[in-house]
């Protein structure tokens, strides 16, 4: 099978809007729905709300997309929609992984969440994710920043095959100034930034 290694231009970050909707919802089919189709929809609805259908999430997605209540540093090359970072509220995306341990540990709820990034497959390992989560967290400065919270994927050094790593690497989020709190599940952590309002 011949794979194709996209060649980079310049990437630039634009928020997840009704605007860009459509350049979303284009990576996402390209990629059959992402994650088997969930549409990026994890993380905002517990087990019980969940359709288990690819065109469900995807109406979902869409709907939460429109009314302003699902938040994505979108990230392009050219026009194209190359990758994204997820990131909202803990009430926009109340849904996490191994929730028994971490709510254990929970003092304050953070003010944002950095929960999912998806990368196309012919950008991976190409600093999209970087980019993305630069444009997270400016996003975020933007709308008067806060405590983020990270789940990422403790790899203790190991390499991972990146279309695992939704929640990308403890070394990316450390780079980016984040701080290890403390370990969530079997290979996962929690980290915190605070990020400073950005002042005009």
């Amino acid at each position: 099978m011949v794979t194709t290694k996209a060649t980079v231009g310049e990437l630039t970050v634009r928020p997840l809007s009704a605007d860009t909707w459509d350049a979303f919802a284009d990576l996402a089919e390209r990629h059959n729905g992402v994650w088997g189709g969930c549409w990026c929809t994890f993380f905002h609805t517990f087990e019980a709300e969940k359709t288990h259908t690819v065109e469900g999430n995807r109406a979902l997605k869409e709907q939460l997309v429109r009314e302003g209540r699902s938040h994505a540093a979108l990230v392009f090359d050219g026009e194209v929609a190359v990758g994204w970072c997820e990131y909202g509220p803990p009430a926009e995306l109340p849904n996490i992984n191994h929730r028994k341990q971490y709510e254990k540990g929970v003092d304050q709820p953070p003010d944002y969440r950095v929960t999912c990034f998806f990368v196309d497959k012919h950008y991976r390992r190409n600093g999209v994710s970087r980019t993305a989560l630069t444009g997270a967290l400016d996003l975020i400065a933007e709308a008067g920043g806060g405590v983020v919270e990270a789940y990422p994927q403790d790899t203790g050094g190991k390499k991972i095959t990146a279309s695992f790593l939704y929640s990308v690497t403890r070394s990316m989020f450390e780079q980016a100034g984040f701080t290890y709190s403390r370990p969530k599940g079997k290979n996962h952590c929690v980290m915190t930034k605070i990020v400073t309002p950005l002042v005009e």
